[in-house]
């Protein structure tokens, strides 16, 4: 049983390991961006066009992962596209993270009307398909990056908020709580000091995994053209790819291949926090 439990405990920590480091090398290429692009993302060359990654034959040392139908480096618009998904991911997960998990213990432990107010607004949200939602609110407000991310909170807050007052009404029942409200202790103090701890473990995973729906929402965005237009995306090169896919499968490939490994990446690292994070799992 010992061996057992401890090839588990092993399976998740490589699992944490190469999640982190996957997304580690995701976040670096975005920041890095300006400094190991080998070529401007915009730059267009009509001689070059549809040239091969250089291990194919008819390959360029010079564009290593290829050319587009528009003669732009397919690695440098690679490693740009980089940088809108990951600010999306972090900014739209931080805040969908804090609007969401707000609304859960403001509802799970206060209950009655506010409870009833946050649920009756979960419901509606979520009666709608996110991808749609997402949709129809950048079509009013127009495309940009900080409209996708408005896209993101918008979808993702529910989340965090039906589970965690899903959590919370059932720890208000416990002993620890009547004990501090027998102590005279403020409803924000049981909230942050008894509630919140417990449900951190639940909090973190949920937020590796928004961060993986946001990715995949911004590429949405981004292929149907409601993402940012002045800087490439890897919503964007699909988009541009899909109509020159005999030609030039590459197109799609590399941004596609990145998009999969980040949502990937990001579910190992929740599966990682959880077991680490949850007495209950680790017991």
């Amino acid at each position: 049983m010992n061996a057992a439990v401890l090839a588990v405990r092993n399976f998740v920590s490589a699992r944490l390991v190469v999640g982190g480091a996957a997304l580690a090398f995701l976040i670096l290429l975005a920041i890095t961006a300006p400094w190991i692009s080998p070529h401007d993302p915009l730059e267009q060359d009509f001689l070059l066009q549809y040239v091969p990654p250089y291990w194919l034959a008819g390959g360029n040392p010079a564009f290593p992962l290829g050319t587009d139908n528009l003669g732009r480096d397919i690695l440098s618009r690679f490693i740009w596209g980089a940088r809108p998904a990951m600010e999306v991911m972090v900014l739209g997960a931080s805040f969908s993270c804090i609007f969401g998990v707000s609304a859960g213990l403001l509802a799970g432990y206060l209950g009655g009307r506010t409870d009833s107010i946050v649920s009756r607004t979960i419901d509606v949200f979520m009666s709608f398909p996110p991808i749609l939602l997402a949709i129809v609110l950048v079509a009013l407000v127009g495309p940009g990056l900080g409209t996708v991310i408005m896209a993101v909170v918008l979808i993702g807050w529910t989340r965090f908020a039906r589970v965690i007052r899903g959590e919370v009404l059932v720890l208000r029942e416990q002993d620890y709580v009547t004990a501090a409200r027998l102590l005279g202790y403020s409803p924000g103090r049981i909230v942050f000091r008894e509630l919140l701890p417990n449900v951190l473990p639940i909090i973190l995973a949920l937020l590796s995994l928004e961060m993986g729906h946001a990715i995949v929402v911004e590429a949405v965005l981004a292929f149907i053209g409601f993402s940012s237009s002045e800087v490439a995306t890897w919503g964007g090169i699909i988009a541009d790819g899909r109509n020159y896919l005999n030609q030039a499968w590459w197109i799609m490939a590399f941004p596609m291949l990145a998009i999969l490994t980040a949502v990937m990446a990001l579910s190992f690292v929740a599966d990682g926090l959880r077991s680490a994070t949850d007495p209950v799992v680790r017991r």
